[in-house]
């Protein structure tokens, strides 16, 4: 389970950004997640309130988790779709020339701290 690194990622850079701007206490925290990033929402939120609470910085800290769909575009036709509708073939015209142009993000978005 690879969401229990990304857990820890996320609480080092959350600890970067305190640090930086004094902060002692983060409220919320909002993560971007894409469709097809590998990383599996509730796990993730499963590992956050494990290792969330380890943190007195973090400890009653709330992860939200918006998701980005996953879009492809083909580069025969010009159009873009679905991705997990579709796959990797276009549904347009039937080409394999296509490009995932967004879904596989993994960003934090917003930090909210009460002062």
């Amino acid at each position: 389970m690879h969401e229990l690194g990304v857990v820890f990622h996320i609480i080092d850079d959350l600890k970067v950004v305190a640090e930086e701007n004094k902060i002692e206490k983060i409220d919320k925290v909002t993560v971007e997640l894409g469709e097809v990033s590998t990383v599996i929402p509730h796990f993730l939120s499963d590992c956050w309130k494990w290792a969330a609470i380890k943190h007195p910085l973090l400890k009653d800290t709330e992860l939200f988790i918006e998701t980005i769909p996953a879009i492809t575009y083909c580069e025969e036709c010009k159009k873009e779709y679905g991705t997990i509708n579709h796959g990797r073939i276009c549904p347009f015209c039937g080409s394999e020339r296509t490009y995932l142009q967004q879904g596989n993000e993994f960003l934090i978005k917003e930090i909210e701290v009460t002062k």
